[in-house]
């Protein structure tokens, strides 16, 4: 299953300036807000966007409670070239028994339309792994 994808768009540059950003060079609000809107259209409901100091996610929980982070921000020093991540979060003392990545398909799925549907939007790829090329 593809858990990655890498993209450019002019749409999610941040308007923002840089001393309002969660770090200097580390975009993404824009995106991560617009993927929550446009994913619970869709009927994929996350949660509003969180940050920490390398980016943004959304939570996704599934309806047997594995939870995933959907993790977006820019490419190191661009603001017009982004990518979104899948990550599994663990479950139990030390984060044992990660949720498999697989039962997060309709949040992938959703993501991948969005994006291909989306005027502006362009280079999409995809991979399996954060770091993999197709």
């Amino acid at each position: 299953m593809k858990t990655e994808v890498t993209f450019r768009s002019e749409r999610f540059r941040p308007y923002l300036p840089e001393d309002c950003q969660v770090n200097p060079g580390r975009y993404g609000a824009e995106l991560a807000y617009w993927l929550s809107r446009e994913l619970a259209g869709r009927g994929v409901i996350t949660s509003y966007p969180n940050f920490e100091d390398w980016g943004w996610f959304l939570e996704y929980i599934t309806e047997a409670g594995e939870e995933y982070w959907l993790c977006c921000g820019n490419e190191e020093s661009s603001n017009d070239s982004w990518v979104c991540f899948l990550e599994p979060k663990g479950r139990g003392l030390f984060g044992q028994r990660k949720a498999v990545p697989e039962h997060a398909a309709p949040l992938m799925e959703a993501l991948g339309e969005l994006l291909a549907a989306e005027p502006g939007i362009e280079d999409l790829d995809w991979s399996d792994e954060p770091g993999e090329p197709d």
